[in-house]
């Protein structure tokens, strides 16, 4: 091989390798957090790792309340006092661990995902610009839907994307929402008072497909979770609908 095929293979040799790690990078960044929600609840399911959420009554919280206590002095808590599960705390953590909302003002959890996220009220969900910097902080609640306690659809929303390589972006622990079932436990906290929902059931709607929020209920409270699907695309939209226990 001459001097000048030897330079020929090694540059297409770098730029092969570099594609190729570019590659892996793409995908890692693009389907990292939602493989890193599903790889987190795989490890729960495997030892039994549970989650309960602080407070048990559905009572206003007030500095004294247990809940109230937990939020004060979250750092001094033990160690299966958590705001959400990371891989430390599920591998080598308590079996039954204790979830606290991250704002008690407006706050989802659901114990079975070990899901706690922020919820941000009145976010239109037709405009991205509007709904899209809001999925990256947390879930969003659609505006002209009512709030928890009321009757009608309280519809949250996240991990909404037209491109798959945002599916990282926007709140991917949402995408877990799939492996919810019949009776789950779905926690929300709403200026300070706490909701309890069981899930009904998961239906897979087309995406202009509006019609469970045109014919929703209007005698009764229900509560409706969408997620994208499949998972980073715009194609179809996963609902879970759930009801006051």
């Amino acid at each position: 091989m001459t001097k000048k095929e030897t330079v020929r293979f090694l540059i297409l040799r770098t730029v092969g390798n570099f594609l190729l790690l570019f590659a892996i990078f793409g995908v890692l960044a693009t389907f990292g957090p939602a493989l890193y929600y599903e790889a987190l609840f795989g490890v729960m399911q495997a030892r039994g790792v549970t989650y309960k959420v602080a407070a048990a009554s559905s009572t206003t919280i007030t500095p004294t309340s247990a809940l109230g206590e937990l939020l004060k002095n979250q750092q001094s808590q033990p160690s299966n006092v958590v705001q959400a599960p990371e891989f430390a705390t599920v591998l080598a953590g308590a079996k039954e661990q204790i979830l606290i909302p991250k704002d008690t003002e407006f706050d989802i959890l659901i114990p079975k995902l070990g899901a706690n996220e922020k919820v941000f009220s009145n976010v239109d969900a037709s405009s991205e610009n509007e709904f899209l910097p809001v999925l990256a902080q947390g879930v969003a609640h659609a505006k002209g839907t009512v709030f928890p306690g009321q009757k009608g659809n309280i519809y949250m929303f996240a991990h909404s994307t037209d491109n798959f390589w945002d599916v990282g972006r926007y709140n991917a622990v949402f995408y877990l929402i799939k492996n919810l079932n019949p009776g789950d436990e779905i926690v929300v906290f709403f200026q300070g008072v706490r909701h309890n929902y069981k899930v009904k059931e998961s239906r897979v709607f087309d995406a202009q497909d509006v019609s469970f929020i045109v014919n929703g209920q209007k005698d009764k409270e229900v509560l409706i979770l969408q997620t994208c699907w499949p998972p980073g695309t715009s194609w179809k939209r996963l609902l879970v609908f759930a009801e006051p226990k």
